[in-house]
């Protein structure tokens, strides 16, 4: 089942990012809430636009980057012990990867 952007949106409290191509749609989701442009982001958060679409598209960016976008957003990094995933997140991660 493939989440809508306000169920993204709302996860982002709960999701534990482990790679960063499961944070770049809930980056883009939080961006479009926000009625944002990549070039509107970007120049809020005082970096290239590229940086955006590299976020967006799970490439690599450099940590004070991606703090940048996140600050630009209102949006901070909450460091946590990874443990092992769920079940049911398994369960949903191969769910997507068959979509």
């Amino acid at each position: 089942m493939q989440k809508t952007k306000d169920n993204l949106i709302m996860s982002a409290m709960t999701d534990k990012i482990r790679v960063l191509s499961e944070l770049a749609p809930l980056l883009k989701a939080h961006r479009e809430a926000a009625g944002l442009s990549k070039s509107a982001l970007a120049q809020r958060a005082g970096k290239v636009r590229e940086v955006i679409y590299r976020l967006e598209s799970g490439e690599d960016v450099t940590v004070s980057s991606l703090l940048a976008v996140l600050g630009a957003m209102g949006l901070a990094i909450q460091i946590v012990k990874a443990g092992l995933p769920t079940m049911q997140e398994v369960a949903e991660r191969f769910a997507q990867d068959e979509e």
